[in-house]
């Protein structure tokens, strides 16, 4: 750290569950290894208040990254995600047999292009985008579609399926993948988001454009801590078993525009862009932008999940 508290460009070693990762020397991993002293982040400027973790205990686990603590704690995020309609046939073309889609009517399921921006966290600032599919949640996903598809536009609740999910530092990339079964990989990605303008670009293995999206941010509504508390559960496999990892999104200022104007979704040539193309998505219908935010990320769990073969 230097005199002003700001981190300098030097790194550190650290081990992961065997895999040596790069983190920045003297950031909040390195110094307190996921055991982050909550007084010292709410002298951060950029984080609001520290209240809505202080409610949340920490739990040592084992995990395939080697003993770590749960919940991981997001301080000041913003978020991003298009909705849209596309085919179930298409959706289904990419699910695993055992996860039914959502659909908001016969033959129609929703899919999602996601960015996400990590500034204060307990693995330190990273960035992060998603092509996702809605899904039924999996212990009865034969029924109550209609009342899953409005709690989950409503932001309350939402059950996906992750194609496609990068990162921009390897600590993410190792914890995302190894310990939570995520499709991630490390690339460069940008992710801007203010009360005025949301961006993301995604590059490709070459450099080049994978996907980018801009666009006018929705009018946003702040609400004190914990008084809007949405959940996100998304389904993965490791070692071959089903599990099942929760989000805990303390939504601080946050709006929504239903079918927005304005918006430019561009596909390039790339993992992201494959996997979108893939499910022909028809129109987007609703843009929700979180300019400020705070996130519990739990460690996933096993699950049961309908046997169909």
């Amino acid at each position: 750290m230097t005199p002003s508290g700001k981190l300098t460009d030097r790194t550190v070693e650290v081990d992961l569950g065997g895999r040596l990762v790069t983190v920045p020397e003297g950031g909040l991993y390195d110094r307190f290894r996921m055991n982050t002293d909550l007084d010292e982040v709410a002298r951060d400027p950029r984080v609001g208040s520290v209240d809505f973790f202080r409610r949340m205990p920490k739990t040592r686990v084992d995990s395939r990254i080697g003993p770590t603590l749960t919940p991981n704690f997001y301080y000041r995020i913003s978020t991003t995600r298009l909705t849209m309609l596309a085919p179930t046939k298409a959706i289904r073309g990419r699910l695993p047999q055992e996860l039914d889609p959502l659909e908001v009517a016969p033959g129609l399921g929703i899919v999602s292009v996601m960015a996400f921006r990590y500034d204060v966290c307990d693995i330190d600032f990273y960035t992060e985008a998603a092509v996702g599919i809605a899904v039924k949640p999996a212990r009865h996903s034969r029924g109550l579609g209609l009342l899953d598809l409005v709690t989950g536009l409503k932001n309350d609740s939402l059950h996906s399926y992750v194609l496609s999910l990068p990162v921009n530092t390897e600590i993410a990339q190792v914890r995302g993948h190894d310990g939570y079964g995520f499709p991630k990989w490390v690339t460069r990605l940008d992710v801007d988001i203010d009360t005025e303008c949301t961006s993301a670009r995604v590059a490709n293995d070459q450099g080049g454009l994978d996907l980018a999206l801009s666009a006018p941010t929705p009018k946003q509504t702040a609400r004190p801590t914990g008084e809007h508390v949405s959940t996100l559960t998304s389904y993965t496999t490791i070692d071959g078993a089903w599990h099942a990892t929760t989000s805990q999104i303390n939504m601080l200022s946050a709006g929504t525009t239903r079918f927005p104007r304005g918006l430019d979704l561009r596909l390039g040539e790339g993992r992201m862009s494959q996997d979108l193309r893939s499910l022909k998505p028809i129109r987007t219908i609703q843009l929700d932008v979180t300019t400020e935010g705070q996130l519990a990320l739990h460690m996933p769990v096993p699950t049961s999940v309908q046997d169909r073969s």
